[in-house]
């Protein structure tokens, strides 16, 4: 039986690859193709780079495109030289923040635990939370992929309750396959990987974990968006540079829409 939420849920993680005016550009070209869409079928997201936030969220209108920080600091405020705090993010009108991508993990070593702390922050302050999480190469060459997601999942969740979990979105990234030279996953693969995902929310939530949305993001691109997103345990689409030029986004959005439709059915 399928999973899929009636909502479709896409979005795209602008990593430090837009000045300002190409960002709001970009925004606004989003919301002039996809207006026609109801957003009642669609959830359509944009993280942009820190020193764009300000003007993308005067300039959006955020029932069509939500905007979002690529990550938080936990503390507000404090002494910490070159962190975001959340009350800035509230302050210009953020509505989604992403904690635990795998960029920050491997590059700048942020720890399972310190994910669990911007969640919950994050959830404090009224945001919708994007939690990333994924296997490495190595742990899917030892086989041991599903206990890697079980783990950071049930960390990052931690001290998280129930009535909060439908501002909880998951995006399962396998840090193999991200980034230029990332690998493409098998559908089959991915949608093993989701089930891992969504078992290990029930597991933790009983009555409330099938609340949660999970997203793929892993080398998606216009070839194998269709085919990912008929599997019956992938929620929505967490796109990078396949997404970049607003063009190409709006060519996957439809190849998978009218498959997402059907499958709600």
């Amino acid at each position: 039986m399928s999973r899929h939420f009636d909502r479709l849920l896409i979005g795209s993680n602008l990593k430090m690859y837009k000045t300002n005016q190409q960002t709001l550009e970009y925004a606004r070209q989003h919301q002039a193709l996809t207006a026609d869409i109801p957003r009642s079928e669609l959830t359509l997201f944009i993280l942009p780079a820190y020193v764009t936030l300000a003007d993308v969220c005067r300039q959006v209108d955020h029932t069509l495109l939500k905007v979002g920080a690529q990550n938080m600091h936990w503390e507000e405020p404090g002494q910490f030289t070159g962190e975001i705090s959340p009350g800035m993010l509230q302050e210009i009108g953020v509505d989604l923040v992403m904690v635990g991508h795998a960029e920050r993990r491997q590059l700048f070593g942020e720890q399972d635990g310190m994910v669990n702390q911007r969640a919950l922050s994050a959830l404090t302050h009224g945001f919708q939370v994007l939690i990333c999480i994924g296997e490495t190469a190595e742990d899917k060459a030892y086989r041991v992929s599903a206990e890697r997601l079980r783990q950071q999942l049930t960390i990052a969740l931690h001290g998280v309750q129930a009535v909060d979990l439908e501002r909880v979105w998951v995006a399962y990234e396998p840090v193999w396959a991200i980034g230029a030279g990332g690998q493409q996953a098998d559908p089959s693969y991915a949608n093993t990987m989701h089930a891992v995902i969504h078992a290990t929310l029930e597991s933790l939530y009983p009555e409330h974990g099938s609340w949660v949305p999970v997203l793929y993001g892993g080398s998606v691109n216009l070839e194998n968006a269709p085919e990912l997103i008929a599997q019956p345990e992938i929620d929505g689409l967490f796109i990078g540079r396949a997404a970049w030029d607003a063009s190409d986004f709006y060519r996957i959005l439809r190849s998978v829409i009218e498959i997402h439709r059907g499958v709600t059915k």
